[in-house]
């Protein structure tokens, strides 16, 4: 062996390690949190029910966008997704029809994650798609705060949608939400809550009816959207609110008080805490 080739081997030798750190591609895991009300052309309740007439169609249209979401995480260099069913009795998504590079949590859970059921610290970024304006928001489709029951949810004075209260949950974990996709009321408020993430408004309200993008320029959109959003994840911060956190929740009819929990008057209800999850299990309990 020459004394050129023996320097070779060495440098290779030296370098090995540290060529194989750099060329081990970075871990970048994505939470998919999915909804029904903002999807592309969904406008009543039917819509989204699962005794509606058309709920099939747009059970495979939730299916769609959620694989246009997976899709461009994909393509923005995700190595781990998962996908969270949102919607209802969290049943919506069939396993069957969301690609399978992604993984699938489905069915109600009974901690006060919900709608954020499996996520944690390990996670990078989270996405929203199909999301909907929170209860009597103006010029908004399917709009409503977890139940029909619900008139106004706020913590420490910020009234809060849907989106809003499941960013303060990945909040908790460090991890921002970088893109919404839903109608255009839901895109105005989180992006005044939350900054300038990159949304999607497949939709808007006119005159109580809709008006939006095809399902094809939908999933087209939220693809490249969510691509560009993890590209410049970055720029977004986590969603945090200072603790301790005080509730008030005002609701059409009252349920029974959660412990620690107190009544103000007539269908509003406040309860304190240091743990955001707390107060969310009296939400839960109360909304």
């Amino acid at each position: 062996m020459t004394r050129i080739s023996c320097i070779a081997c060495a440098l290779v030798a030296l370098l090995g390690p540290w060529t194989a750190a750099v060329a081990q591609p970075a871990e970048l895991k994505v939470f998919i949190s999915v909804d029904m009300e903002g999807l592309a052309g969904a406008i009543s309740s039917s819509d989204v029910s699962p005794s509606g007439p058309d709920y099939a169609h747009f059970r495979g249209l939730m299916a769609a966008e959620t694989n246009a979401a997976i899709d461009g995480a994909f393509r923005a260099g995700a190595t781990d997704v998962l996908v969270r069913d949102s919607h209802g009795g969290k049943q919506n998504l069939l396993p069957g029809d969301v690609d399978p590079r992604a993984r699938l949590l489905r069915g109600v859970s009974e901690g006060p994650k919900n709608m954020m059921e499996g996520i944690d610290s390990t996670f990078d970024a989270v996405v929203f798609i199909g999301y909907h304006a929170s209860a009597g928001t103006p010029d908004a489709i399917l709009e409503h705060t977890s139940t029909g029951n619900v008139i106004d949810f706020s913590i420490n004075g910020v009234s809060l949608p849907e989106g809003g209260y499941n960013a303060l949950v990945a909040g908790l974990y460090g991890v921002p939400v970088v893109f919404v996709a839903g109608d255009r009321a839901v895109v105005e408020q989180l992006s005044g809550l939350l900054g300038p993430l990159e949304a999607v408004a497949v939709k808007e309200e006119i005159a109580g009816a809709a008006v939006g993008m095809s399902p094809q320029q939908a999933q087209d959109a939220i693809r490249s959207g969510v691509e560009q959003a993890l590209r410049n994840r970055a720029r977004m911060q986590p969603y945090r609110l200072a603790p301790p956190y005080t509730m008030v929740l005002k609701v059409q009819e009252e349920r029974p008080l959660y412990p620690g929990a107190a009544r103000e008057r007539n269908g509003e209800f406040t309860f304190t805490s240091v743990d955001l999850l707390e107060v969310l299990d009296a939400f839960n309990a109360m909304k």
